[in-house]
């Protein structure tokens, strides 16, 4: 079950545009991932990355926050009155793009976190995933085939979300006029990552 759900949570995060649902159900991924390690026996390497977990999650949360008011900063200069006839979402990936030269400390901790939870050595994702999927492996191969498909999907979801976000050319106004947040939410992030 926890296995599916890894893996189920993780095709849903692939097709997701908003930034905090990608995070969203990767959380939900990532639970799967620690539900089938305990349903494994897994119990030390299930508390490991429950541990781990909250912690480059939640950094990847709050730097999604960073991202988001950076873009609402962009849009009031962009358009201090508004925007006339239409709604514009600063949480829509598609609205984003270039904030890596604009926001460079938002953009380093949030590469921190996606490295975590992409689980590239040696950031300590990596230790936790790692553990779950040699304890998966000795025990029940369908587990292991399971979340070793879901750690591709985790590492290519991110990537997408990455380059959306922070690489190419700025594809709206208030991207292309975003700035970097104030030490009082930018140092909180560094002490994270």
């Amino acid at each position: 079950t926890g296995a599916i759900t890894a893996l189920f949570a993780a095709t849903i995060a692939v097709g997701q545009y908003d930034i905090k649902k990608v995070l969203a159900y990767s959380t939900i991924s990532q639970l799967g991932f620690m539900v089938a390690a305990a349903g494994i026996g897994a119990y030390v390497a299930a508390i490991f990355h429950l541990v781990t977990h909250a912690f480059f999650k939640a950094l990847l949360f709050l730097s999604a926050g960073s991202v988001i008011q950076g873009i609402e900063h962009g849009e009031a200069a962009h358009a201090p009155g508004g925007h006339a006839g239409h709604a514009f979402d600063p949480q829509d990936m598609r609205n984003m793009g270039g904030l890596r030269g604009r926001m460079a400390v938002t953009f380093a901790v949030y590469l921190v976190g996606t490295l975590a939870l992409a689980g590239i050595v040696p950031f300590a994702g990596f230790f936790s995933k790692d553990e779950i999927l040699a304890d998966a492996l000795h025990v029940n191969l369908a587990v292991y085939l399971l979340l070793t498909a879901t750690a591709f999907l985790t590492a290519f979801y991110m990537g997408r979300q990455v380059l959306m976000v922070f690489f190419g050319s700025a594809r709206s106004a208030p991207a292309a006029h975003a700035r970097e947040n104030p030490p009082v939410m930018t140092v909180p992030l560094v002490a994270l990552a």
